[in-house]
């Protein structure tokens, strides 16, 4: 039988953790609704430049622009977005892992990577792999701001449009409801136009069949819009990222609460048998003292 002081002392380590996870967990959920209100806000932007950018396709121009221009994958750049904190179950190695995937695939063809991580846990886990990471970002948290990320976009749009790189892949954490998030590969470049999957069917019909007049031409409004949508995509991802790693780091601690809390309860009870067993020690000891002085 276990000692019952031990198994108290061991009951009030679990209930500190209980409450460090429990104290992570309402942080996480106050930061997931903080994150998930940036979010949807730049989701709503983001659809309405690839309306636009629909719309401008639609007429039947033959446009033409730097970024849109597809070539032979020479030099590709990824870019790799974890957290830099754990504690958030199987969000940065899934990111990991879909990283890995995606550099394998290059690795094996003629084709210059250029690696950017954004994260701790990411960088640290791809050099325990033997990646060679180019650049490292350690600075984004839970509230990415835009201009923080545009610096990075805007590198990325000059040195495709100079022909630094052909190809930019995205690897980062989708969300897409609280029950789901995914580890995804997105390419950004070349840029194509978003698919707006909730208003697609309701809009496709109708963009054909309207007149546009565009002023001063098409070329000069897709010459601010493609980079403007080019920056949101971006900005997106680092925007999911955020979120995903906040759902993930509620989720993990919410479970381990539970968990210490089923701790508690089996502790709790061996606790008070051991116990008993210890009083009924004790009561029969001084019983036997009892009948000794009796005799």
């Amino acid at each position: 039988m276990a000692n019952a002081r031990a198994l108290d002392r061991r009951r009030r380590s679990v209930r500190n953790i209980r409450k460090i996870t429990r104290t992570m967990e309402l942080i996480a959920t106050a930061r997931f609704k903080k994150a998930m209100d940036r979010s949807v806000a730049a989701r709503d932007y983001t659809q309405q430049l690839a309306k636009i950018l629909k719309n401008i396709a639609a007429v039947g121009e033959d446009l033409s622009h730097p970024l849109l221009e597809s070539r032979p994958t020479r030099r590709t750049a990824v870019l790799i977005l974890t957290g830099n904190r754990g504690l958030c179950g199987g969000y940065n190695s899934n990111a990991v892992k879909q990283a890995m995937g995606l550099l394998s695939q290059w690795s094996g063809s003629e084709t210059e990577t250029h690696v950017t991580v954004s994260g701790k846990r990411g960088i640290n886990a791809l050099k325990f792999r033997g990646i060679t990471i180019d650049e490292e970002h350690l600075d984004f948290e839970d509230k990415p701001a835009f201009n923080e990320v545009s610096p990075i976009g805007t590198a990325y749009l000059n040195a495709y449009i100079q022909g630094d790189i052909d190809r930019l892949d995205v690897v980062y954490t989708r969300f897409v409801n609280i029950a789901k998030q995914e580890a995804i590969v997105e390419t950004l470049l070349p840029l194509k136009p978003a698919v707006d999957e909730e208003n697609t069917s309701s809009h496709s019909g109708n963009l054909a069949s309207e007149e546009y007049d565009f002023y001063p031409s098409a070329e000069s409004i897709l010459e601010e819009i493609l980079p403007a949508s080019f920056q949101s995509r971006l900005f997106k991802c680092f925007l999911d990222s955020a979120v995903s790693e906040q759902v993930a780091r509620m989720v993990a601690m919410k479970g381990a609460t539970e968990n210490a809390s089923g701790i508690i309860s089996d502790l709790s009870r061996r606790y008070n048998r051991a116990r008993q067993t210890q009083i009924t020690g004790e009561i029969m000891e001084i019983l036997g003292g009892v009948e000794a002085l009796k005799q």
